[in-house]
């Protein structure tokens, strides 16, 4: 009995990574030219800005939250960076200046959360309004152009055949799972997901853990939104729309309860891969980007879905 549960236990802890095994496989027999080294490096790329965004993300699902503004983030962030990033300052600055202004939105989200008890929902999306009416004020609802070469090959340039931005991206996986999983501040924001009520009474400060990882999760934002500027060349106020939905995708599939206090960074990695390999397996089908988010859509409320039954079982 004991045994069977076990054999259980893994499969539903792998089930993810045997679906994204399973997905790869067959697109690469419906087509071939899937695997090619180039459509491989593509998705690598795809999966960057996003995988930031969900490791982002699940800082904050896992601390009982949830970030709409995400999206907006990005696109404001990219501006700035875009406005600064045209040869008359060294590239540190619209770095810099990018990942301030996420992490300036993430704390305002978080101050409302955790001091104004909005819930987050109704907080990010009013923040995701104002700060895409902010990229476009900022921006004068154009595009910016003009961005230096030197900020051009942030995202353009590879190491041995790997792309900067999975580079950038395998950095950030590798410090979130450090904090998440070998820290006390990742044990804390944990509890915090898992019973705010009892870390409370146990000595944690809940505030500070909360606000924490909204701010988290616009340093990132800002990151990406810093990266994407450079990989698009361009500083556009509408981009990144609905990237937020792709980051909470990648977390819920990946295994990160939306109700809090579960999920593991590995799985996150699996579940922005897959997300990616999803769009980029029907794009390379012809399959139309409308029914792409019908697809993703879809893959949100199983996960969810999923999810729930598990803890019902376990209850």
């Amino acid at each position: 009995m004991k045994e069977t549960k076990r054999i259980n236990a893994l499969i539903s802890e792998y089930f993810i990574f045997v679906i994204f095994i399973s997905l790869v496989i067959v697109l690469t027999c419906l087509k071939p030219s899937f695997i090619t080294p180039s459509n491989l490096v593509n998705i690598l790329k795809q999966a960057s800005i996003n995988g930031i965004l969900a490791f982002g993300m699940m800082f904050v699902i896992v601390a009982g939250g949830f970030d709409m503004s995400v999206g907006s983030t990005v696109a404001f962030a990219g501006i700035l960076a875009a406005m600064l990033g045209q040869g008359n300052y060294p590239l540190i600055v619209p770095l810099i200046v990018a990942m301030l202004a996420g992490l300036a939105v993430g704390v305002v989200n978080g101050v409302g959360v955790a001091v104004g008890n909005l819930p987050p929902f109704i907080m990010t999306l009013g923040t995701m309004t104002a700060v895409r009416g902010l990229a476009l004020v900022v921006s004068k609802g154009k595009p910016v152009i003009g961005i230096s070469a030197e900020y051009k090959a942030v995202a353009a340039s590879s190491l041995f055949g790997i792309p900067m931005l999975a580079i950038y991206l395998a950095i950030i996986i590798v410090i979130c799972s450090f904090v998440l999983s070998k820290t006390v501040y990742g044990r804390r924001v944990y509890a915090c997901g898992g019973n705010l009520q009892a870390a409370r009474v146990s000595g944690i400060n809940t505030t500070k853990i909360r606000i924490s990882t909204f701010a988290i999760a616009g340093l990132l934002a800002g990151l990406s939104g810093f990266l994407m500027t450079s990989r698009v060349t361009i500083g556009q106020p509408t981009a990144a729309e609905s990237y937020e939905m792709d980051a909470i995708t990648a977390c819920v599939v990946g295994g990160v309860s939306m109700s809090g206090g579960v999920g593991k960074p590995w799985g996150v990695v699996v579940g922005c891969l897959l997300i990616t390999v999803i769009a980029n397996g029907l794009d390379i089908m012809g399959v139309s980007s409308h029914w792409q988010r019908i697809v993703k859509g879809a893959i949100i409320v199983l996960a969810v879905l999923i999810d729930i039954k598990g803890k019902s079982k376990k209850s």
